[in-house]
């Protein structure tokens, strides 16, 4: 039987946000289908000249396109994905984990991408899955992937995008018992999103950081930060993420994001939050 093999280069930025397509439309992440032949480049709705987030190529291609790379087979009911990741200044990408959700939730992940910013999975065909690269504290979908209902398709994406520099933290919204360090049920699904990225990202370290804001004396404050902190430690080892790759430090009131002297200020200084390292 004859393989079937289409090259797709996708624009994405990276906090998300491109809209890919195959030999048919597909829809992108905001909900717009744009249409497009070989070798075409799509067209915001705007008119607009293409952004580096909205456009991509398509080409036929025949069997001599498979990466050197690929190990992965495409089956009877299972495509190959195969993607590159690149830098738009600095070329290919090491270390990126793309994920494919299905419609009805199950996720696909890629190992990290090699040197060459390279990684491939087997997904089942005739279904749409939203594409995201796995981002510590970012859940935007960068894409919506069509994958047609045939036997043996491989499909190769070449995903561009910058990454953002330098490395910040960024505020985990969780929340605690007032005044203790216990975690709200609700805060558990958005801890396992952190969960996931450590769990994928095998190399990866983080330091979680409680901050308090200047209400109370600094003592108990920096205890109580230290408190939170740990708590949310503990909760992603009790996943299976391993503690030597978790620092948890209280920093009390030392670090303020915002004025002290209103409560919108105060809200904002009381906070968790979490940097890769």
């Amino acid at each position: 039987m004859m393989k079937r093999f289409l090259v797709v280069t996708m624009m994405i930025n990276a906090c998300g946000g491109s809209q890919p397509s195959e030999s048919t439309p597909a829809t992108g992440a905001g909900g717009n289908a744009a249409k497009s032949g070989d070798g075409a480049t799509s067209t915001p709705a705007d008119g607009g000249k293409p952004s580096d987030a909205g456009e991509f190529h398509i080409n036929e291609a025949d069997k001599s396109s498979r990466p050197k790379q690929a190990k992965l087979q495409a089956t009877d009911t299972e495509a190959a994905l195969r993607f590159f990741v690149i830098d738009k200044q600095k070329g290919p990408i090491e270390g990126i984990v793309v994920s494919l959700t299905s419609p009805t939730g199950k996720v696909y992940y890629t190992e990290e991408t090699d040197k060459e910013g390279f990684a491939e999975l087997l997904v089942p065909i005739g279904q749409t899955y939203d594409l995201v690269y796995l981002s510590l504290g970012r859940r935007n979908v960068a894409a919506k992937v069509e994958v047609k209902n045939e036997p043996r398709l491989n499909l190769k994406l070449t995903m561009r995008y910058e990454r953002e520099e330098p490395r910040k933290a960024f505020v985990l919204d969780v929340k605690f018992a007032t005044g203790k360090a216990t975690l709200t049920p609700d805060s558990y699904a958005r801890l396992d999103t952190v969960v996931e990225y450590m769990v994928h990202k095998k190399e990866a370290r983080i330091e979680i950081s409680g901050h308090t804001d200047t209400t109370g004396k600094k003592a108990a404050n920096k205890k109580l930060s230290q408190a939170r902190a740990d708590a949310v430690r503990d909760y992603l080892v009790s996943k299976g993420v391993d503690a030597d790759r978790v620092k948890a430090v209280g920093y009390g009131d030392e670090k303020p994001i915002a004025p002290n002297d209103t409560a919108e200020g105060r809200l904002k200084n009381r906070r968790i939050e979490a940097l890769a390292y």
